[in-house]
């Protein structure tokens, strides 16, 4: 009845990129929990982090739970903004006075780790499943946003 091998019943938890991205997301928090409570600028700063780094792990499980194309590919560009946001938002900690920066190269360390992972994750994705996407951001090569969807044909 149930194939063993069928990968569409395997939990987004379970796959390595989302793991990674709660390692972040925890490695993030305990750093950002050392900012003072009395220095507005870096807990301004600290909310972006936990933000970006809660992101690598939610929009995985999110794109996990469609099969379409377009809507991974949505998902993958929010993951690659945070992560980038991320690093930025490390830079901000060092120039507003975050007297622990010395642990933010774990964080660094963590999220080239996590690219390296995503490269791999994005090359899972079925460019052929997909509805025309009419904004022409994450439309198959050859496929135009001015193009007829198979389904509104029906």
């Amino acid at each position: 009845m149930f194939d063993d091998d069928d990968d569409d019943l395997s939990s987004p938890q379970d796959s390595p990129i989302f793991k990674k991205g709660l390692e972040i997301y925890e490695v993030a928090r305990t750093i950002v929990d050392l900012i003072p409570d009395d220095n507005s600028q870096l807990q301004i700063t600290r909310q972006f982090i936990l933000e970006d780094a809660l992101n690598l792990s939610v929009k995985v499980a999110g794109a996990e739970g469609s099969d379409l194309f377009d809507l991974k590919m949505e998902s993958a560009t929010i993951i690659r903004k945070s992560a980038r946001d991320l690093v930025v938002h490390l830079r901000g900690l060092e120039m507003f006075g975050f007297k622990e920066a010395h642990y933010l190269d774990l964080i660094r360390q963590e999220v080239e780790e996590y690219r390296l992972l995503f490269i791999e994750w994005i090359k899972s994705f079925d460019q052929w499943n997909y509805v025309v996407d009419r904004w022409g951001l994450f439309n198959p090569p050859g496929v135009s946003p001015f193009d007829e969807d198979q389904d509104e044909r029906r």
